[in-house]
C-alpha cells in the first residue's frame, strides 16, 4: 500500500523595505532569482531554468554534495505585474514525487515597502513531518529573498 496523503496549508508574511516592483522583479528575472532562490550554501546547483509567463515553467535541481537530489518543477498560472504570482509545483526527492503544491505570492504596497504574503496549499506523499520541513524551507527562502533585496 502507498503512503497516506497529507493535505496542509500555511501562510507566511514578510515586510520588505523595497517597493512591490522590486520584489516582483526578484521573482520574475532569472539572474535576480538565482541570487536568492536555492538550497543552503553547501548545496550544489543542477539544472535551472525560468520561463516567467502565464503557462511558463521553472525547474530547479540541487542538493548536498554526494547526497539526495531535490527537484522542483513549476508552472505559472496567474501573473499580475507587481501584485500577484500564482503557480503550482511538484517536488521530487531522488526522482520520486514527494509533493504537489499550489502557491500564491501577493505583494501589497506598505508605505515605501512591501507586505509579501505567501500561501501554500499542498498534497504531501511522504511522512507527515514533511509539511513542517516545507514551511521551514520556505521561510528560509523568504529570509534569503529579504537579505538579497535589503542588501544584508
Amino acid at each position: 500500500m502507498s503512503n497516506p496523503i497529507t493535505h496542509a496549508s500555511f501562510t507566511l508574511e514578510r515586510k520588505l523595505s523595497v517597493p512591490p516592483s522590486r520584489v516582483f522583479q526578484a521573482f520574475s528575472d532569472y539572474e535576480s532569482k538565482k541570487k536568492w532562490f536555492g538550497g543552503p550554501s553547501e548545496w550544489t546547483q543542477g539544472e535551472s531554468s525560468l520561463d516567467f509567463r502565464v503557462g511558463g515553467r521553472e525547474t530547479d535541481v540541487g542538493g548536498p554534495e554526494g547526497g539526495f537530489v531535490s527537484t522542483m518543477h513549476a508552472i505559472y498560472h496567474d501573473i499580475v505585474q507587481d501584485q500577484r504570482i500564482v503557480y503550482t509545483y511538484e517536488m521530487l526527492l531522488n526522482g520520486e514525487r514527494s509533493s504537489v503544491s499550489l502557491s500564491t505570492v501577493e505583494l501589497e504596497a506598505d508605505g515605501e515597502g512591501t507586505l509579501l504574503t505567501l500561501t501554500e496549499q499542498g498534497a504531501y506523499f511522504t511522512e507527515e513531518d514533511q509539511v513542517d520541513g516545507r514551511k521551514e524551507g520556505t521561510e528560509g527562502l523568504l529570509d534569503a529573498l529579504q537579505a538579497y533585496l535589503e542588501g544584508s
